[in-house]
């Protein structure tokens, strides 16, 4: 993946619609870093997405980091540093 170009990892995966230029798909790709940070910062851990290579890297508090290429791969690995089943839709 290229910065300048912007695209996605994974063509045609519904979180990446909408975004019909380069710069677009980065602001997509920053808002998507931002939403996962509100959702994951209660368990401890983080996201980041530095628009330079594809995937987001998921980090725990201790330095453990991995790069996720797919939402779903986010919430195994969310699982797998809480060491429990991670649903994103029960949250509460």
């Amino acid at each position: 993946m290229c910065s300048a170009c912007g695209f996605p990892p994974a063509v045609g995966h519904w979180t990446d619609a909408g975004g019909q230029t380069p710069a677009e798909r980065l602001r997509i790709r920053f808002a998507r870093v931002r939403l996962l940070n509100d959702l994951l910062k209660p368990l401890g851990l983080g996201a980041r997405d530095l628009g330079v290579q594809p995937g987001i890297q998921v980090s725990n508090g201790t330095g453990q980091t991995k790069i996720c290429q797919t939402l779903e791969e986010v919430w195994d690995q969310v699982a797998l540093f809480r060491g429990r089943p991670f649903d994103p839709l029960d949250v509460g």
